[in-house]
């Protein structure tokens, strides 16, 4: 009989950890072996244990799920990714698939959609809630028979990272530490931020951050 799937869970809130572990656990081809606060927990715990699968949430602290989605794709191409999420974006969609993931799931139907998306992606198949598939599809190709672009990034990968930990109140020298530039890289990036969102300061950076679902309001 073969092992059961190892899954990792990401995700800020604990009650919502419990309730996706009690979805998978029930089922005997799944198994919950790690559990993270944050997407950059995510990465250090799928990196330091044998994990299969990483369900991840798109707003969390320090690193949101696409983020570590990106991060995870980059170092552990063999794994496999779903964002779990209260956002029904298409943008939010598209992002996913880019960072590399197999599935996107909302939180209102995990009970019903998240089991099935868990073994499509294990089967390295995607998974999109039945609900969005028509209407993305159609947006796809109503964009391409027009001509146009696929919705863009307003700010790049490492902008937005940027972005989201001075959104979270950290201070230049501590993002510096956490994402292995310097004080002067950051400032520079800050600066560029506003600059190309046409911003003033860490409030409207930071409301901006809000909006885009970085962070939790």
């Amino acid at each position: 009989m073969a092992r059961p799937t190892r899954v990792l869970l990401a995700d800020d809130h604990t009650l919502v950890r419990r309730g996706v572990r009690l979805i998978l656990e029930g089922e005997p081809d799944l198994t919950v072996v790690a559990e993270a606060g944050d997407g950059a927990e995510a990465v250090e715990l799928a990196r330091a244990r044998e994990v299969d699968l990483a369900v991840l949430d798109i707003a969390m602290p320090r690193m949101t799920g696409l983020q570590a989605a990106r991060e995870l794709s980059r170092r552990l191409p063999d794994l496999r990714i779903l964002i779990l999420t209260m956002y029904d974006n298409e943008q939010y969609f598209f992002e996913a698939l880019k960072a590399g993931a197999s599935g996107y799931v909302l939180k209102s139907v995990a009970d019903r959609d998240l089991v099935e998306a868990c073994r499509a992606a294990v089967r390295d198949q995607s998974f999109v809630y039945p609900g969005a598939e028509r209407a993305l599809v159609r947006s796809y190709l109503d964009r391409l028979h027009r001509g146009d672009d696929l919705p863009t990034r307003a700010v790049t990968e490492r902008e937005e990272e940027i972005l989201k930990l001075v959104a979270e109140g950290h201070t230049t020298k501590e993002i510096g530490e956490l994402l292995f530039i310097s004080a002067k890289t950051v400032e520079r990036h800050r600066a560029n931020l506003l600059h190309k969102l046409g911003m003033r300061d860490r409030l409207e950076l930071t409301r901006y951050a809000i909006r885009a679902g970085l962070i939790d309001p």
